[in-house]
């Protein structure tokens, strides 16, 4: 287990994070979300002593981080961090053996994530004459070349297409299976609530929430309504009940986990026929929205 204790780091008179602590659980995915600047590229890299905390620290299994340590979790850091006139399968080895394999697990761990990831056609190709997708595919692999205990990716879907998407999603649930602990960043939040059973969400240097995605949807205050009658959106006018954005032109709204369901059911029904009727917990948007709100 990966555990960040009272991490603080400024850079001059910038507070780039005060006191975060957050844990990493073996098998499973964590989104670690925020705003631009709040922090999270920052702490990313404090768990590879790229960069040092002034205050806290970060532990694996209880124990300080040691160098060697280091050699089994994965990095992919959201700036690219290949050599453009490489070529793909000489840089997975390259970096397979700097995380500590041999020679011959290393080539046989790039042709594996070549073929993991669909490249194996492109693997004398440079990374320059690749598109953008396939190079973050490239990345992806060099972090995972070695089969890390912990993969740390900043923004590892960007550039994907949906199929691509699909297929990262498919890769890191095996790996959690397989029991490793991975943390990710992203600004789809649509997309981390499909994949990650674990979120933090981080602004202005400080943790605002933590926990098991689940668990925090089901406590919160809010329930997310949609009411439509006559196959048309229908706003309720009723204490507690509060719009907050569309989507495609029709209007969401999110009211109070003790306001009464049959009660708006009811003026809905006064209306006209009700054809659609929802009462149920916040999206990821939505607990994102409230804390950094908060």
């Amino acid at each position: 287990m990966l555990s960040c204790l009272g991490i603080v780091k400024r850079f001059g008179d910038v507070v780039a994070l005060d006191g975060a602590t957050f844990e990493v659980q073996p098998g499973r995915i964590l989104g670690f979300l925020g705003p631009n600047g709040a922090g999270k590229t920052t702490a990313m890299r404090c768990i590879f002593g790229l960069v040092r905390p002034d205050a806290g620290e970060v532990r694996w299994n209880g124990e300080p981080v040691t160098p060697e340590q280091r050699l089994r979790f994965g990095y992919m850091p959201e700036e690219r961090g290949l050599y453009p006139k490489m070529t793909i399968r000489e840089q997975l080895v390259y970096f397979a053996r700097l995380s500590g394999l041999g020679r011959t697990e290393a080539n046989e761990a790039a042709d594996r994530w070549l073929t993991t990831f669909g490249l194996s056609d492109r693997a004398s190709s440079k990374l320059e004459e690749l598109s953008h997708g396939n190079q973050q595919r490239v990345q992806l692999a060099a972090a995972l070349v070695h089969d890390p205990e912990l993969a740390v990716l900043d923004e590892p879907f960007a550039g994907l297409d949906p199929i691509g998407m699909e297929a990262l999603a498919e890769t890191l649930h095996t790996l959690a299976a397989s029991g490793v602990g991975i943390i990710f960043s992203s600004h789809q939040l649509d997309l981390v609530e499909d994949v990650c059973q674990d979120v933090v969400i981080i602004h202005q240097g400080r943790v605002v929430l933590t926990g098991d995605l689940d668990t925090l949807r089901a406590r919160s205050e809010h329930r997310h309504l949609v009411v439509e009658v006559d196959g048309a959106p229908w706003a309720p006018d009723i204490p507690g009940v509060e719009r907050i954005e569309s989507r495609k032109g029709r209007p969401r709204y999110l009211a109070r986990h003790d306001t009464g369901i049959d009660q708006i059911l009811a003026r809905a029904q006064q209306e006209g026929e009700v054809t659609r009727f929802a009462f149920e917990p916040p999206s990821l948007s939505d607990l994102f929205r409230e804390a950094v709100a908060r």
